[in-house]
This record gives structure tokens, sequence and C-alpha cells, in this order.
């Protein structure tokens, strides 16, 4: 199976169709039928390792202020309990535990799959960050996910590369700041060329500006962790672009070139609503 990161950006894309979301689609279109999909999303950004074991996931709608018609929605992708137990075997020694109740499939994960998988009949289990854990272990965890490929697993990261909720401004639809700019620009060189060097991205003068938590960063780790087990196999971007002057929606994927994807049609992220400053609705 192939793999991918996504700059999922603004939870308002799950109800819209813009550039990012039809590139999701295509996505979606041209990989094979996974027997599942893992997804490492910045949302389950915990003090733990742990995967979803639960035969029905909810669907979490882990934000404040946005309409009513985004809380109406319902991913209801089944799970698949004897995965985690896979994961498990996989990963060792590292440790992972099983949740059986606490979380499910949040934002991070049904804002993209929504447009990619919209039929919800592919099985979905979340890997939880650990925020504990410095950015070698998370890209040596994304490596020791690779058997799960050759098993029929879709492995999924969904985040943002750039990620700054504060310097967000809404006159900024479809633009990023020069910082933004040259922080994204020098990810997307290394993920084209040596995504095994993105572990050393905390050493770029933007670094602090462009990921001032690590949790959306983070996820990119993990593909290039993929990619680095692969003998650092050069990644494809899905799709570029910015949102809001301090969010990139930048997406790759790795075996699987979708160049339709990179030439989409123009068009901004969806908006934000403007009942809730940004960094207080947990986007």
């Amino acid at each position: 199976m192939p793999a991918a990161f996504f700059g999922h950006g603004n939870p308002m894309n799950a109800l819209e169709t813009n550039r990012y979301t039809e590139a999701w689609r295509t996505f979606g279109r041209s990989v094979p039928r996974p027997r599942a999909i893992l997804v490492v999303s910045a949302h389950w950004y915990i003090n733990a390792t742990a995967v979803t074991a639960m035969p029905q996931p909810r669907t979490i709608h882990d934000f404040y202020g946005f309409p009513k018609r985004l809380f109406d929605v319902q991913y209801e992708a089944p799970g698949l309990p004897e995965l985690a137990d896979e994961i498990a075997d996989v990963v060792h020694p590292m440790w992972v535990g099983a949740d059986i109740d606490s979380w499910g499939i949040d934002h991070g994960t049904w804002s993209v799959l929504v447009h990619a998988f919209p039929d919800a009949d592919i099985p979905v289990v979340q890997l939880s960050i650990n925020a504990d854990k410095p950015f070698d272990y998370h890209f040596e965890l994304g490596a020791k996910l690779a058997p799960l490929r050759r098993r029929g697993v879709l492995i999924v990261a969904s985040g943002n590369v750039v990620h700054n909720l504060r310097g967000m401004d809404r006159s900024l639809t479809d633009t990023g700041y020069d910082w933004a700019k040259r922080f994204d620009e020098q990810a997307e060189q290394l993920m084209l060329d040596h995504p095994t060097a993105v572990t050393r991205l905390d050493e770029h003068r933007d670094f602090a500006h462009a990921v001032p938590t690590p949790d959306h960063f983070i996820p990119l780790l993990y593909l290039a962790g993929l990619a680095g087990e692969a003998g650092d196999r050069p990644t494809d971007v899905l799709i570029h672009g910015y949102a809001y002057g301090s969010l990139s929606m930048t997406a790759y994927t790795l075996d699987l070139p979708c160049p339709q994807a990179a030439t989409a049609s123009s068009g901004a992220a969806a908006d934000l609503p403007v009942a809730v400053p940004p960094d207080n609705s947990n986007l």
C-alpha cells in the first residue's frame, strides 16, 4: 500500500469542495482498496503511545465555535481491533497500548477521509502521538510500521507542516507569510529529495514560528520514517498551498504519484467561523 501525509487545516474543509479536498478525493480514488486505514492524527496528542481497538469507533468533534452542521458529521467507519495486536507486534520492543473506549475518529482523520473515502466502509484505526517523546522516536516508530503496508494497511499521517494559530490572518485566505513559505519550501525540498532529513528541521531559522507546538508537525515524521525504511525514497507532492498566512496545506504521498492532484483547480481552503479565535477552538 502507499502512504501519505495530509495538511488538513480547518475542519470546515470536511463540508466544502476546494482544491485541497479535490486532491484528497483524487488520492482516495487512486489507491488500491485497503484492508484498513491507520491514521496518525495531530489531534490525538497524549502522554502515551496507543491505538484504537474498538469495533465501532465514535466520531469525535474535538473543536468549539463551529456551525452545527459540522457537529452533525458522523464518519461511521468500523474499527479493526485485531490490528492493535499487529501494530504492537511490528513495533516491538516499543510499547503500544490498546485503547478500547476513550478515543475514536477525530477531525484530523475524518475531515480528510470524508473526501478520500466517503463511503466510510474501510476500517479505521488511529495511532496516538506520544507527547513525551522526541522527534527521533516518532521517525523510528513510523519506520517500524512499514510491514503493515505489505499487509494491506494504508498508513496516513494528518497534521500541518506549518501550524501557527496565533499568527493567522483571516484576510490571507490563500497565501503564506514569508517565514511560513521558507519553512514549508525547505520541508518540501527534503521530502522530495531526502525525507529522512526532516528530523533536522528543528534547526531551521523559522522553526519557532512555523512549529510553536509540535503536535501538527510530528505526523510528517511518520511518513518520513516510512520513506526512510524504503531506502530514503523520495515522496511526491499531492497538493501544496497555504491558508491564513500561517498554515501550510501541503500534502505528500509515498509510492503513489498523483500529478493530476498537484495541478488541481484554484480555490482557497475553507473559511473559518468568526465566533471563536482559532487558538481557542482546538483546530
